[in-house]
């Protein structure tokens, strides 16, 4: 049985979780809050592309702490992440961190936004939106 980590977005204890029950409900070993939907999850070069495997819709944020459009995005990236809880699943890359992850994705500006479904980019978005603009984006981008 292969496993990938994953790190609680709501309490931040790190879980292993077999990467053939993704598509289930995960929940966190510490808190029992829910692992990989309703709140943005931390990718890394571990579990990105166990992430991205999906038939759900997958919302990637590549970011970075200095870059101030980047934190004025993450609130509002958060907000839609539970608003879509179900619809879709969100993934924040820190480019500091994940150097490579950055380079393999061709990451020239951030923030960066990249829709994933079954492994696959379906569509990107470079720079920071209002919430009523990136949820409309994102809407469209789902339905397809």
């Amino acid at each position: 049985m292969t496993t990938m980590t994953t790190r609680c977005p709501h309490c931040k204890a790190m879980n292993r979780l077999p990467i053939e029950r993704i598509e289930d409900t995960a929940t966190c070993g510490s808190c029992k809050e829910k692992l990989i939907d309703g709140k943005p999850v931390e990718g890394t070069t571990d579990n990105f592309l166990s992430l991205i495997q999906s038939d759900k819709p997958v919302v990637v944020d590549f970011w970075a702490p200095w870059c101030n459009p980047c934190v004025g995005f993450a609130p509002i990236f958060e907000d839609v992440a539970a608003e879509k809880d179900g619809q879709a699943r969100f993934v924040k890359i820190d480019t500091e961190e994940q150097q490579m992850l950055a380079a393999q994705y061709r990451i020239r500006s951030i923030p960066t936004i990249m829709v994933f479904k079954n492994g696959q980019m379906i569509d990107q978005l470079n720079g920071a939106l209002p919430k009523g603009q990136f949820s409309q984006w994102l809407d469209a981008v789902i339905s397809q």
